[in-house]
């Protein structure tokens, strides 16, 4: 008897968890940090190598019935290398203000749990700084635009106010080389620590 009673007290308590994780409204703002890695694709003439960068900002999140909406505001680094036959090595790094708008959904309840999400991103270059002039590698020289858009998609797991999210970013925009005639997508994977300051 006793043991059923504890049984059906933790199966209440365990759904009275769930109830308050995934159906009530609420609200979670807090900052994270972490390292990205630029993938920019060769196409045969270009030896690409790609470089390690970072992303710093600020997230919120609005949820309810299992499903949250998630905007996200942070300062992030895309280093790239890019190599022609007979031109110097051009270093570039576009450091940028990206606002991913992720939809997304939660399992688990008590702090811990697992969460997926996805949308699209908004990027707006604040420094676009290349190793060299213009005239000195016209052919390595990336017109990387002001405004650049495209989506992540992901999964993260929750532990109490930490959580780590590992995403993939794919760009929508392509980057034009030098002279315009060729063209790539900038492909970005990252990890990053989040920290939840407050929730309603």
């Amino acid at each position: 008897m006793k043991k059923t009673i504890i049984l059906t007290l933790s199966i209440c308590l365990f759904t009275i968890g769930m109830a308050s994780a995934q159906v009530i409204p609420n609200f979670s703002f807090g900052v994270k940090g972490g390292l990205n890695y630029a993938s920019f694709p060769s196409n045969g003439v270009f030896n690409n190598n790609n470089r390690a960068g970072y992303l710093a900002g600020f997230w919120a999140r609005v949820g309810g019935l299992g499903f949250n909406f998630q905007p996200e505001l942070y300062l992030t680094s895309k280093n790239i290398n890019v190599n022609a036959p007979n031109e110097p090595e051009n270093k570039a790094k576009f450091t940028s203000i990206d606002v991913p708008l992720l939809l997304g959904g939660k399992i688990g309840a008590f702090g811990l749990g697992g969460r997926f999400y996805g949308g699209p991103v908004l990027s707006f270059a604040v420094d676009k700084n290349q190793s060299f002039a213009e005239s000195a590698g016209e052919a390595t020289h990336l017109n990387y635009k002001s405004a650049n858009y495209g989506f992540q998609v992901g999964a993260g797991v929750d532990i109490r106010s930490f959580s780590v999210d590992l995403r993939y970013e794919g760009g929508l925009n392509k980057i034009a080389y030098g002279d315009g005639n060729s063209h790539t997508r900038v492909n970005v994977f990252s990890l990053a620590l989040a920290y939840k300051l407050f929730s309603l």
